[in-house]
């Protein structure tokens, strides 16, 4: 009987804590399945491959650093011959929970963006066809890409293909809010459930929720208040021509949100506290206290998960035949 009564409590404990999980407009993000990991693992070796661009010089990785939470901590990217990007670069961290890529969702996926700076001059510089040339040069690349994909033939879309897959699995779970969601209450501290309250009681969740605690909507920035801002995106009106979409932009996920600074699409914001006021006053419409500002940022850092833990891969060399860089011409 005691044995039954301890299994009965558990279960009741599991199926509470289950019931609490469900309920919550934030979601617990699952760790990455891996089902074809040669495909990862070309991904990997391209998403770090910087002959991709025109100067040899910058990757995927340049403005989307695993190392510094998926972004590259500028308030807009450094591109081709340093120009200056126009706008900060989003954490790639999470990503494929988003509805779109890019802030003004211009793509329809992680693979339709991954091709999108190789071709930008402003960015990798780079074309379509001559990356295609780059990766084709390599016997070891050729052999990884028939393997993968049963074909002796290297395509833009089959490149940007093993970047997307790659990308995938750049999740981070287990973040200690992940933690409490699953029944564990000693996982954050008392500010941190607190701020989570707050969260949802200002009124936050409305755009930040899910999985990735964001990504799934778009939002005008200055719903309330104007954000003032030199930083010329417009953002979905450049894709839909709307002048009603003029500064609506995907609202970006919190997830690592302590290690994704500056915010903002304008990279302006360097202070998590001062981003959390901002949105409070432009969004909401209303101020918070000192402490319910201390709660919050709490509650935002709980959100930081285990980061990827990437083994850097092994280029391989160029041949005669590889497009030479051109890292300091127009």
């Amino acid at each position: 009987m005691i044995k039954l009564t301890t299994l009965t409590i558990a279960i009741a404990a599991i199926c509470s804590a289950c019931s609490f999980a469900a309920s919550e407009p934030i979601k617990i993000i699952p760790a990455a399945v891996i089902t074809n990991p040669e495909k990862v693992e070309l991904g990997k070796m391209l998403f770090f491959e910087p002959r991709l661009s025109k100067s040899g010089f910058i990757s995927c990785n340049s403005c989307h650093n695993l190392s510094l939470g998926g972004v590259d901590a500028l308030p807009t990217s450094i591109g081709h011959n340093w120009q200056q990007g126009p706008i900060n670069s989003p954490t790639v961290l999470n990503a494929e929970y988003g509805l779109a890529q890019f802030w003004d969702g211009r793509a329809k996926d992680l693979k339709e963006q991954a091709g999108g700076p190789i071709a930008n001059p402003k960015e990798m510089g780079f074309s379509h066809d001559l990356a295609v040339d780059t990766i084709r040069s390599m016997p070891a690349y050729q052999a990884r890409f028939a393997s993968v994909y049963k074909t002796n033939g290297i395509s833009i879309d089959a490149i940007t293909d093993a970047i997307a897959e790659f990308e995938k699995t750049l999740v981070t779970p287990n973040a200690p809010f992940d933690k409490y969601l699953t029944g564990d209450k000693s996982a954050i501290n008392a500010d941190a459930i607190a701020g989570y309250q707050l969260f949802k009681d200002k009124g936050c969740v409305r755009c930040h929720n899910g999985p990735a605690v964001g990504g799934t909507m778009y939002m005008k920035m200055g719903l309330v208040k104007p954000f003032h801002t030199k930083n010329p995106a417009e953002g979905r009106k450049g894709v839909t021509g709307k002048e009603a979409d003029k500064f609506v932009f995907k609202v970006p996920t919190l997830r690592n949100i302590e290690l994704t600074y500056p915010y903002f699409h304008d990279g302006s914001v360097w202070d998590l506290a001062e981003a959390v006021n901002t949105m409070a006053d432009i969004q909401l419409g209303q101020a918070l206290t000192a402490t319910e500002t201390k709660q919050m940022v709490t509650f935002l850092n709980s959100l930081t998960g285990e980061q990827p833990q990437i083994v850097l891969p092994i280029l391989p060399p160029s041949t005669p035949n590889t497009p030479k860089p051109v890292p300091f011409a127009d």
